[in-house]
């Protein structure tokens, strides 16, 4: 595909535990992302209302600690019912602005209340939600927080932009579910994150050199300050308001594995590259893991893309 892409890496901390306004700052950013050209905006994993991390993992294990049901009621309570106005207020900003929105949330199901997930939406620029997807496996402590996804969401999208996907954070370090990527010819691999440092990038820059695709990895950054005065414990498990709880290390890569754009490190801001789409061919015409360099006769890679099927409840009173 010869097309060139701006792209737009928001690495800015939430309005921790206040979703509207979350709502608000994320408005603002995408606003200033599209005035600077870009046509695609990625905010990172769970930005609304927050990233609960293994910091936050002592308040969350209490079985009757009063600290951590309100802990993870706080969270609940600010968190992105899909389909629900918070939803669709995404899908406003991404059509106010022409832009293909892309959102980390805490989900709530209403359906089905009682779980959260940690979840990718994916705006239009017509505002329609044209991806949803919940992290497959929540990662060491985020089982105390969330709930398992499914295959539903394991999906690329065909866009004028070329075709868009991702996995949230360490969900990259699984290969089946890199290779479904790969398999429906991915151009932009949306890869938002709580993770930081020299590994991390690497294993951005190993994506890109292994589906040939450009890699957008971006974090939250957050310091001790930004964590609110009323979560349990703020002043034990955050002790210095200045200290860096995530330094972001947000990065474009492009498809033979090289950096761009960033690492941004301890620094909020938006970090912007260009992706010529024209770079995905070329790369791939040494290596294309779904095509030449695949052996469909000895391997063979089947994705359940069905949503959770709800349990199943019959009324027997009359």
């Amino acid at each position: 595909m010869d097309r060139r892409v701006t792209v737009a890496c928001v690495q800015a901390e939430p309005v921790v535990l206040r979703r509207e306004a979350t709502l608000d700052k994320l408005a603002a950013l995408t606003a200033e992302a599209a005035a600077a050209g870009a046509e695609l905006v990625v905010f990172p994993e769970t930005f609304v209302p927050a990233y609960p991390s293994s910091r936050w993992a002592r308040a969350f294990a209490g079985w009757a600690d009063p600290r951590a049901k309100a802990a993870f009621a706080s969270l609940a309570r600010e968190s992105v019912a899909v389909p629900g106005p918070d939803a669709d207020r995404l899908g406003e900003i991404a059509r106010e602005h022409g832009v293909w929105l892309v959102t980390g949330v805490n989900e709530l199901d209403p359906a089905r209340p009682g779980t959260l997930y940690n979840s990718l939406l994916y705006h239009a620029p017509d505002g329609t939600l044209a991806l949803h997807h919940r992290k497959l496996v929540p990662t060491n402590h985020e089982r105390l927080v969330w709930g398992q996804g499914d295959g539903r969401g394991l999906e690329t999208v065909a866009t004028e932009l070329g075709r868009i996907g991702g996995l949230i954070c360490w969900e990259n370090y699984m290969p089946l579910a890199r290779f479904a990527l790969y398999a429906q010819g991915v151009d932009l691999y949306i890869a938002p994150t709580w993770d930081h440092g020299d590994t991390w990038v690497t294993s951005m820059k190993h994506i890109a050199r292994e589906g040939r695709t450009w890699v957008l990895g971006n974090a939250l950054c957050m310091q001790g300050k930004d964590v609110p005065a009323g979560f349990p414990e703020r002043g034990m498990v955050y002790p210095d308001p200045d200290e860096w709880l995530n330094p972001g290390d947000s990065v474009v890569v492009d498809p033979t594995g090289k950096v761009v754009a960033g690492p941004m490190h301890q620094e909020r801001g938006i970090l912007y590259a260009t992706c010529d789409l024209a770079e995905v061919a070329t790369a791939r015409r040494t290596l294309d893991v779904v095509g030449h360099y695949n052996r469909p006769d000895v391997f063979h890679l089947e994705v359940n893309h069905s949503a959770s099927a709800p349990a199943h409840f019959t009324d027997r009173n009359g």
